[in-house]
């Protein structure tokens, strides 16, 4: 098959995507430019360097691909667009993934009213898509985080993901810069398949509720090689995350890897399934959190591994907490913990208790195992354990000391 040029436009693509899963989004990626069909936003009529909204060139480019049953790609050309709400929406009629490929600037519509749905750009019910090109998604959170009152309204209604993943199944995300969200920088729910891989995420230390990546109600998701930096979790899972894999992350500043919070809604999905390894994590306020409401609804989290990560200077390194938006000094979560490994983690600290296991005295958490913990204070100052309601094993190094006598 000749390469189609969509209205007669000529241009040179150079796409490199690393074989991560097996998946067709794979296949997509190794046929030849010349066997495929691009879609440029600029035939659609996109406005680049100009304050004209370009939403509905960019639907359009979508559309066409999407309806396309070879080979699709749509391509952003360098420059700067402005888009306000836009959902991609599937399922398409083609047999191959879409490609969108971003090789300029995103800019959203900094004005929170013209936002009815979760989401700045979302992709919805699609088999197979490829987003890259190395491109900038820059949300103007900075204009909009005044309105969010989450600190003080616990029923407030979180701000604009920039990208919003729904019913995505064979994805794979890559070599991209997201800036300034609204809200979460990126939401991934009801989903299968996806890979984020080269990913940098950035944004104040102080913007709210700026989370760099939300799973939830998910499954074979992977995370590797990304830069994250926010006012919020690096990385969040939420219920229903299962068979998740975070590796070689880089995060902070920001409130660290968290799992949870679980057990605030009645009918949660268990979190099962959890490998987070080889990541760095540099002046967060919290390393490896594990997050529960005391209240009265049930769930479980349980067959999670954290191995092999670097703290500098973070102040809670290894934390269970399942008094999570409670002062209560005893929990009574109905979160069931369980079999959850913490293994070769070394670095500082500026806390005198960098391990905190503190579980629910209606559920003990279960076979909880710490291999190798060495753990420093920046100030060397003496550093200790905490535990309460849990089974506990140590083997290898623990730096600071295991926690002495009964703990559950």
């Amino acid at each position: 098959m000749a390469m189609t040029i969509i209205n007669g436009s000529s241009l040179a693509l150079i796409l490199v995507l690393s074989t991560l899963v097996t998946c067709k989004c794979n296949a997509a990626a190794a046929v030849p430019l010349a066997d495929q069909t691009i879609f440029n936003v600029m035939d659609f009529d996109a406005k680049p360097n100009s304050e004209l909204i370009s939403t509905q060139a960019f639907m359009k480019a979508w559309r066409a691909a999407c309806d396309f049953t070879g080979h699709a790609r749509v391509f952003v050309p360098p420059g700067v667009y402005t888009l306000g709400e836009i959902i991609f929406a599937g399922p398409c009629k083609g047999t191959h993934s879409i490609i969108l490929e971003i090789a300029g600037t995103l800019k959203a519509v900094p004005d929170v009213s013209e936002y009815s749905n979760f989401a700045w750009i979302s992709f919805e019910s699609i088999n197979g898509v490829i987003i890259t090109g190395g491109g900038t998604l820059d949300a103007q959170g900075q204009s909009v985080w005044q309105f969010n009152d989450c600190k003080t309204n616990p029923n407030c209604v979180h701000l604009p993901a920039t990208l919003h993943f729904n019913d995505i199944r064979n994805g794979k995300v890559m070599r991209l810069k997201l800036i300034n969200s609204m809200g979460f920088h990126l939401h991934i729910t009801n989903s299968y398949l996806v890979r984020f891989h080269g990913l940098t995420i950035d944004a104040p230390e102080d913007s709210p509720n700026t989370d760099g990546i939300h799973i939830s109600k998910s499954n074979t998701i992977k995370l590797s090689r990304s830069v994250i930096r926010t006012g919020d979790d690096c990385v969040s899972f939420g219920q229903g995350t299962n068979n998740v894999t975070v590796n070689k992350v880089t995060c902070g500043p920001g409130h660290g890897i968290s799992v949870g919070s679980l057990g605030k809604l009645a009918g949660e999905l268990e979190v099962r399934g959890l490998i987070v390894k080889n990541c760095t994590l540099r002046g967060t306020t919290n390393g490896i959190r594990i997050k529960t409401y005391a209240g009265e609804n049930a769930n479980r989290a349980l067959g999670m591994m954290f191995s092999d990560i670097v703290m500098e200077n973070v102040k809670n390194p290894i934390i269970i907490d399942q008094s999570y938006g409670d002062k209560s000094t005893d929990s009574l979560s109905q979160v069931k913990i369980s079999d959850v490994v913490y293994q070769n983690i070394r670095g500082t600290t500026s806390s005198e208790i960098p391990v905190q296991l503190l579980c629910s005295s209606k559920l003990p958490c279960q076979n909880v195992r710490l291999t190798n913990i060495n753990l420093k204070h920046i100030a060397n100052t003496p550093i200790t354990s905490q535990c309460q309601n849990v089974n506990v094993g140590y083997t290898g190094i623990q730096i600071p000391s295991p926690c002495h006598g009964p703990s559950s």
